[in-house]
């Protein structure tokens, strides 16, 4: 008897592990920078100890295959459970139902969402529906290679007060010019330097044919107090206002008519690739740069503030991911403990000390500009410039971003190509923005 019992506890306890190995859910999730891969697996490492009947599965995509994939997901059925979202690209998510509401998880199990830096919870609610729960902030800054400013003679402190405006560029401008060598030696400030001869640029710049020109030109326009539009989910743009007709032309003009920066054609060719092989000083980009320029290339890359404008003041985009679940999740319970998991102190003080981004929540980006500092390298100033009283302004979250993109891209690549002036076509291209709202 008593063996029958044995044999009938075994048989039970075999029948509740195969129903618990059945159970098991697999959460598909998707991201795109492979640099933050590994902190976003450590996540998962532990929230599946907390959660043993959830495993996470990360897939990471190149930025461009991610939104195509992604896109191509919603119409087959295959998209992920969850996803990190942008703010360039969650609104048209958002109108054609594809992100989950989670205001009523939220209110449902009492999640916090004051706890993030001031106004990155709110980036992702349209028409009092939420699509996703903070994960980083980004602002920008200069980082420059500390051999090339060495070897002309300037110091870091150097580039700590630089100012800008679009009349002359500024100390900016000299600056670059400083730091852009013809194949003679001479440099931009000499009346005998070459344009056409030019052997390191001063400046590097993406340029930013598109709409938002988050790391190309908005923080020139932004402190001259040009706005992109008229507010969150904004319907009216104002591309041809002459004060960012101004920055546009100034920013072509220092490759057209002054040589300092690499063509647009170039540009469009090789990427940061003059950066990184030592041929451009400085590029202004993203904090989520940091890891990437200041661990990978075979020389050290100093990071400066951005330069002052007219208003006397430096002033960044500030943009923030978030982590969103597709309604077409057949796992929503399960994703939403994920997200609710990427967007708590825990798993954000774990990405916070890798240093792979600055995390939403403040304490954790407190780790991570001290994993950076560890290792030699201060960021405080991409931190300085998310604090600062007036030091940032939204990306510009938009209806129709496809389109307005389309039309600004066309646009500005004819202006930085030189074959028309900025202030010659801005307004027919505004023209084009605003009727998409009509």
């Amino acid at each position: 008897m008593k063996k029958l019992l044995t044999l009938t506890a075994t048989l039970t306890a075999l029948t509740t592990l195969a129903t618990s190995a059945s159970a098991a859910t697999t959460i598909e999730y998707w991201l795109w920078d492979a640099n933050q891969q590994p902190a976003y697996a450590q996540c998962s490492a532990s929230f599946t100890r907390q959660n043993p009947d959830i495993n996470v599965k990360i897939t990471q995509k190149g930025w461009n295959d991610y939104w195509t994939g992604l896109t191509t997901g919603f119409v087959s059925g295959t998209a992920p459970d969850v996803f990190t979202n942008h703010l360039a690209y969650y609104p048209e998510f958002a109108s054609n139902n594809q992100l989950v509401d989670l205001n009523p998880l939220i209110k449902r199990d009492k999640v916090a969402t004051n706890i993030y830096f001031k106004g990155l919870a709110d980036l992702y609610v349209k028409d009092g529906k939420r699509y996703g729960l903070p994960k980083d902030f980004d602002t920008v800054g200069i980082f420059y290679n500390a051999d090339m400013l060495a070897k002309a003679g300037m110091k870091p402190s150097d580039l700590a007060n630089l100012t800008w405006n679009p009349k002359d560029g500024g100390t900016w401008q000299k600056a670059i010019a400083r730091l852009t060598v013809d194949r003679s030696g001479k440099n931009g400030l000499s009346p005998q330097f070459n344009k056409k001869q030019v052997k390191q640029y001063g400046y590097l710049t993406g340029y930013g044919a598109g709409f938002n020109g988050q790391t190309e030109w908005a923080f020139y326009t932004a402190p001259m107090g040009w706005k992109h539009n008229n507010g969150l989910f904004g319907t009216k743009y104002n591309y041809d206002d002459p004060r960012f007709a101004q920055a546009i032309q100034w920013l072509a003009d220092l490759n057209l008519k002054h040589g300092l920066i690499p063509s647009f054609k170039d540009v469009q060719s090789s990427g940061d690739g003059l950066f990184r092989a030592g041929q451009a000083a400085m590029f202004i980009n993203g904090s989520w740069m940091i890891s990437d320029f200041t661990q990978k290339l075979p020389f050290k890359v100093g990071i400066a503030p951005l330069p002052k404008g007219p208003n006397g003041k430096r002033m960044s985009m500030f943009n923030g991911l978030s982590d969103a679940i597709w309604t077409g999740s057949k796992n929503k319970e399960a994703a939403w403990k994920w997200v609710k998991y990427l967007a708590s102190a825990e798993c954000q003080n774990t990405v916070g000390r890798t240093g792979v981004v600055f995390p939403a929540i403040p304490s954790a980006t407190n780790l991570a500009v001290a994993a950076h500092k560890a290792r030699g390298v201060d960021v405080s100033s991409f931190v300085s410039q998310a604090k600062a009283p007036g030091g940032t302004f939204y990306f510009p979250i938009t209806d129709n971003a496809a389109q307005v993109n389309d039309v600004m891209t066309t646009t500005l690549q004819r202006v930085f190509l030189g074959q028309v002036k900025a202030s010659a076509v801005l307004k027919e291209a505004n023209a084009k923005v605003n009727a998409l709202f009509k």
